[in-house]
């Protein structure tokens, strides 16, 4: 029948694009084991209970290799004329995404499981969504990171709500969705309006398009816009990061932490994408944009997390003060070397999903005790469970960038940009960084006070529980929020020499 039909159109549509398959073969085996999972739910309903989270590991165990073959063959690849590119960049993107998943399985595994959850469709879903995190690492393409963005956000919506009895958790679920919903609205219509300018969905055709003086202006900035506050709803930048607090509190803990740290990764993934392939030519439109909620995030989120008691909140609105950290590179992008303001925001989100993921993992291990997350419950917890104590002090004060944590890294890095920029903008933007980070150390330093030098509520000295699986996820993101800042140039070495290959 296509041999008939193939004249009417011209033979040209029905040729197959060459694929490289070791490219693909990441998302290749992270789609074959997701299929896997589901084929195992539907055949043994019950049975499978015991076998969904370690095969959910074995997969992004699995989905490792082939980005580890990439890494070694050292050569950037291209598909699709353009629109789907591997280089160092999306390697290094696409290796946190699966770590943090692995990480978030740990954690995951007796959560689940003590909580007499559906396990099965769970860990289908968190890798559906990993899936559309590693595809967007790749794409660079308008049409492929909306794809990405919805693979990996519905699966996700529907993870918020999951304790589908608890009325916290509806709720929840129910403003992540409507506001995610109205946040792909307005980047789709930007979208619409950048592909009318420039006639092209490859960000690199869309770059040269917007780039030029004759193009539409008025529709190239308001595209350019949408598109930007679109993301910044997903990244939880200031002001459109109003589901954040009660989405994370009222989620299951392993899933705060999956769409603080991966969600977010991938939501900067897709803004970075965008601005250094699609945008980078109209610097004037995106560095204000950048600067204002960079600065705007960073000094809201801290001054409300000072009035926080509730830890997953007081992280909630950490998380919106970590955000601005992360946008402040790119209010200099088109100012200092591209590669050097790509670097420092990657720099950051890798380090961020560490020492957020073990944050995380601790409140988890507390609660199991507590049955609660309010920051009194943590004062005397070194008298009870010291390497817990240990492991929390790390994660905060990494958060605050202590010396010589990983968070220092990530913050220098940010300050080298804005500093390189060696304008006046970026170093009032510096200086808002530094008075940040300073009012950050309060209210994490608060909560180590709280920890190591006061008695413990009711004098109750019970030692935590901690099951195995969340002790491995704890140490992991111990060692690397340790490591990534003691050894910086053996650990993120290769992060000098990042660059975001656009195609072609």
């Amino acid at each position: 029948m296509l041999a008939g039909i193939a004249p009417m159109f011209g033979a040209a549509e029905f040729v197959r694009p060459a694929i490289d398959w070791h490219a693909a073969a990441p998302e290749l085996t992270l789609l074959g084991f997701g299929a896997l999972i589901t084929m195992i739910d539907i055949g043994w309903l019950e049975r499978a209970r015991r076998i969904a989270a370690p095969l959910a590991s074995l997969a992004l165990l699995a989905t490792l290799v082939p980005i580890i073959t990439l890494a070694l063959a050292g050569d950037d690849r291209s598909m699709f004329n353009g629109g789907f590119v591997v280089d160092d960049y999306s390697l290094i993107m696409k290796a946190t995404f699966v770590l943090a998943g692995y990480v978030v399985v740990l954690m995951s595994t007796d959560y689940i499981a003590e909580g007499d959850y559906w396990e099965n469709e769970y860990y289908g879903l968190l890798l559906s969504s990993i899936l559309g995190m590693i595809l967007m690492a790749s794409a660079r393409d308008l049409i492929s990171i909306f794809v990405a963005l919805e693979l990996l956000s519905i699966p996700a919506y529907m993870l918020v709500t999951w304790r589908k009895r608890d009325l916290k958790s509806n709720e929840a679920g129910l403003k992540y969705y409507l506001m995610g919903v109205f946040a792909s609205a307005v980047m789709l219509y930007g979208m619409s309006l950048l592909y009318g300018a420039s006639g092209s969905t490859l960000l690199v055709d869309v770059n040269d398009a917007v780039s030029e003086p004759a193009s539409p202006s008025a529709v190239v900035v308001l595209g350019i816009i949408f598109v930007v506050v679109g993301f910044a709803f997903k990244v939880s930048a200031f002001p459109f990061h109003t589901w954040a607090p009660d989405t994370y509190e009222g989620s299951p803990t392993p899933v705060t932490a999956f769409i603080s740290v991966a969600s977010k990764a991938a939501g900067f993934v897709a803004l970075m994408n965008l601005l250094f392939v699609g945008f980078l030519g109209r610097d004037d439109v995106f560095e204000p944009l950048m600067w204002a909620l960079a600065a705007a995030s960073m000094t809201a989120g801290n001054l409300m997390a000072l009035r926080q008691t509730n830890i997953v909140r007081l992280l909630a609105y950490s998380g919106v003060a970590q955000a601005g950290y992360m946008l402040a590179p790119l209010a200099v992008a088109g100012t200092v070397p591209p590669d050097k303001a790509l670097t420092a925001s990657v720099t950051y989100l890798v380090i961020y999903a560490a020492m957020n993921l073990g944050a995380f993992a601790v409140v988890i291990a507390v609660a199991r005790k507590t049955r609660s997350a309010e920051i009194s419950d943590y004062r005397g917890l070194f008298h009870y469970a010291p390497g817990l104590t240990v492991a929390m002090t790390i994660f905060l004060f990494s958060l605050a960038g202590i010396p010589p944590l990983g968070g220092w890294l990530a913050k220098f890095r940010v300050m080298e940009a804005l500093i390189e920029a060696d304008t006046a903008s970026g170093l009032v933007l510096g200086i808002f960084v530094a008075v940040n980070s300073v009012i950050a150390l309060y209210y994490y330093a608060r909560i180590g006070f709280g920890m190591w030098a006061e008695d413990a509520p009711d004098g109750d000295l019970t030692p935590v529980n901690v099951p195995m699986s969340l002790g491995v996820a704890l140490t992991l993101t111990a060692v690397i929020t340790v490591a990534m800042g003691v050894i910086p140039g053996d650990v993120v070495g290769r992060f000098t020499e990042v660059s975001l290959l656009a195609g072609g």
